[in-house]
């Protein structure tokens, strides 16, 4: 199997040569560095899932800005490095590995994580992958590696390991069902379980929910959109809710003030205000939600592209589309500590999804991701009508 070297780190362009497959083909592992290799990277997913309908192309802009360390504040506080599987000079897999330092001081561990995995159904290429991004983490000083996590919990996480025949939704992670068997050869185990939930807005249960959660609720509750033309001191406001409702969960980490502003300003071009709830006592935030409209619905005709031979057609097209979605997604549901089991989390999840269902016309909605053993918030989306329609696995091991 592949052994890194102790330069690798060092020399971007280092190209390591790596286990030998069945055929006697040679695997080789590159660092990625050069813009060459970025563009690899991001196109390779393409070759992935061509025929997979559920799988929505991403636009390639946005993934390119994903991996740039001048332009993603993670980078700001935390370092990685991608890497490209090449056989006979064709790409045949790719891993993103990352160090935060916040998480491992937060949680006093010492691990760190590799997303962005894409591969073709081959036991070698995997095992090659995997072990430059564990090589990776060794040379930082790192013992253990968890994921597939891009960066930390706050971005997309998990292997998808039920619901393959449902519509990738924004923001959530999509693979074949291969995968999962691929990291297990490798001596990756079950860390945790994650559910995704679907409303159908055609179920009783929200309207019959709606008066009950009011009577639950705290006294001098207000639920309130946020205000875009306040949006700086609005972000300033859910930032402190949002690393305080989740601190002491599994897995989270606190977003930086950099991070929380980049993706509320990334989230601000697709949201809707009305779907983007804080909920206040005596004018104070004590828990919020965001809801999305599902933008994959709008970008998957694109296959990836904005522009063609440097007019922006596609751009039109997903204007167009935008007003044309029927399906959402709520990201973020959290409500501080001393004001749960109250109604509060279900008069948010009631609000964003009436508003939905009755102004907007929605059929139904996502709500993702929460852990298998969140006990407190999975009975509460059990109980305004939510399913679990899918489900994804946090691996790690010892390196």
């Amino acid at each position: 199997m592949v052994t890194l070297g102790a330069d690798l780190s060092r020399q971007l362009s280092n190209v390591v040569t790596g286990s030998v497959g069945l055929a006697g083909q040679t695997v080789v592992l590159e660092q990625v560095s050069s813009h060459r290799q970025r563009k690899e990277f991001v196109d390779f997913a393409w070759h992935i899932y061509e025929g997979d309908c559920s799988w929505c192309p991403p636009l390639k802009i946005e993934v390119h800005a994903a991996i740039d360390s001048r332009r993603h504040p993670f980078y700001r506080h935390g370092a990685a490095a991608q890497f490209l599987a090449r056989r006979k000079g064709e790409v045949v897999g790719r891993v993103c590995v990352s160090d935060d330092p916040n998480y491992n001081v937060e949680h006093q561990t010492n691990v760190g994580c590799f997303g962005m995995f894409e591969t073709i159904q081959d036991e070698v290429v995997s095992q090659s992958l995997l072990n430059a991004a564990a090589g990776w983490l060794r040379e930082r000083g790192r013992t253990s590696i968890m994921g597939p996590i891009d960066y930390s919990t706050n971005y997309p996480t998990g292997l998808l390991i039920a619901g393959f025949d449902m519509p990738q939704r924004v923001m959530m992670n999509h693979n074949p069902p291969y995968y999962a068997e691929l990291l297990e050869q490798w001596g990756l185990h079950k860390a945790k379980d994650l559910y995704a939930w679907w409303f159908d807005t055609s179920n009783s249960e929200l309207d019959k929910w709606t008066s009950r959660a009011a009577r639950l609720a705290h006294r001098g509750l207000t639920i309130r959109h946020i205000r875009f033309d306040d949006f700086d001191n609005e972000v300033e406001r859910c930032l402190t809710v949002y690393n305080q409702a989740w601190e002491n969960l599994w897995g989270f980490v606190k977003m930086t003030r950099e991070e929380f502003r980049h993706m509320a300003y990334q989230l601000k071009r697709i949201a809707v205000p009305e779907l983007l709830l804080l909920a206040e006592v005596d004018s104070q935030p004590i828990g919020f939600c965001i809801t999305l409209p599902d933008f994959n619905e709008a970008i998957r005709p694109l296959n990836g592209r904005l522009t063609w031979c440097g007019i922006p057609t596609g751009l039109f097209k997903l204007l167009r589309r935008m007003k044309k979605l029927r399906t959402g997604r709520m990201v973020t549901l959290g409500v501080l500590p001393g004001f749960r089991r109250r109604g509060i989390a279900e008069l948010l999840i009631l609000q964003a999804f009436q508003y939905a269902k009755h102004q907007l016309k929605y059929s139904g909605a996502e709500l993702s991701w929460t852990l298998e053993d969140n006990d407190l918030i999975n009975r509460t989306i059990e109980a305004v009508g939510g399913q679990i329609y899918k489900r994804y696995r946090i691996y790690e091991r010892t390196i």
